[in-house]
């Protein structure tokens, strides 16, 4: 009697993991729709800049959606509550994409052609790129929204899209290896190295504009820093 308590008990239990698991796999799954979606229409961008202009500002582009480990690691860390609609409405980076750039210009051109599709909703932008971070971090960061139609009816997933330039992406890509080496514990010499970086890294960005706008000239209808 006490071995078919146990082997009931058991079964019990691994029903419950395995329905915990596919609803964490489900819950997923809508975001990576959304990067789907939102993938889509850069590469569309992409291409047609490809095909009918003689300029693409578009140098290269990198997506992914969170791990389950590095997103219940998130969760933890901002003590969010754990249930499906806490994580929704407090992580809106779940899903994300990078596109680099060539030059500052292009960033922000790129974000208006993407954020003025109709069915895109901007949900939030912070620009690190007029407004660095005090260590020197710029990249500019729109949250969109866009509409996934499943079999279970239509759902709204927020995707991070940041647009940055090549020297940003590139000391971006060396701060974080070197947070990651050190476990966020950097001395306080590499953190004074790393501004520097970025203050050079900043200062070619507007040299190599500079270059670009006395070869070709401005373009119409975009932002200048």
């Amino acid at each position: 009697m006490a071995d078919s308590l146990d082997d009931q008990q058991i079964t019990v239990s691994s029903g419950a993991l395995r329905a915990m698991r596919d609803e964490f796999q489900r819950f997923l799954m809508e975001y990576r729709f959304g990067l789907a979606e939102v993938d889509t229409k850069i590469a569309i961008l992409r291409e047609e800049f490809q095909e009918m202009h003689d300029y693409n500002p578009i140098e290269h582009v990198s997506s992914r959606v969170k791990t389950p480990d590095s997103l219940v690691d998130k969760v933890r860390r901002k003590g969010i509550d754990t249930d499906f609609d806490s994580i929704r409405a407090a992580i809106t980076d779940i899903a994300g994409i990078r596109v680099t750039c060539s030059f500052i210009d292009d960033a922000y051109r790129l974000s208006d052609l993407l954020t003025q599709q109709d069915d895109i909703t901007v949900r939030d932008v912070k620009d690190y790129i007029a407004h660095p971070k005090a260590n020197g971090y710029k990249s500019l960061h729109v949250i969109v929204e866009v509409p996934v139609f499943l079999s279970t009816g239509r759902v709204q997933v927020p995707v991070e899209v940041q647009f940055r330039t090549i020297a940003m992406d590139f000391w971006a890509s060396l701060e974080h290896k070197i947070y990651y080496k050190y476990e966020r514990l950097v001395p306080a010499d590499l953190l004074d190295q790393l501004k520097d970086a970025a203050d050079t890294a900043a200062e070619l960005d507007t040299r190599m504009e500079q270059l670009h706008r006395e070869i070709r000239g401005p373009r119409p209808g975009v932002v200048s820093i």
